[in-house]
């Protein structure tokens, strides 16, 4: 199992605007050799930020990265983005590699 998390940090006030871009997206995912689960998960809530992560399971690395490659992937990217203001700087990725699962 590979999980990817982006972890996004959305100035206060902008929360129901980047949720629905997400609610709303066509993510291409249901196609997609090797993926398992997706989740937008939102986090803690500080004067500065809302935290959010997107959080995508896949069968592997290799599956992985064999989406961030694909033509499934950048039309998925090129989707609508947020109003100016929403993000505070870059999403910041993650990935995890499984080592033990029960």
């Amino acid at each position: 199992m590979f999980l990817a998390m982006n972890r996004f940090k959305i100035t206060p006030g902008f929360e129901a605007g980047f949720e629905k871009i997400w609610r709303e997206r066509d993510s291409h995912l249901s196609s997609v050799p090797g993926f398992k689960k997706f989740s937008l998960l939102k986090g803690p809530v500080t004067d500065e930020h809302v935290l959010y992560a997107s959080h995508s399971v896949w069968e592997s690395k290799e599956a992985f990265i064999a989406w961030t490659e694909s033509d499934a992937f950048r039309k998925a990217h090129a989707q609508a983005s947020a109003p100016k203001g929403t993000y505070l700087g870059h999403p910041e990725l993650e990935t995890f590699e499984s080592v033990l699962e029960e």
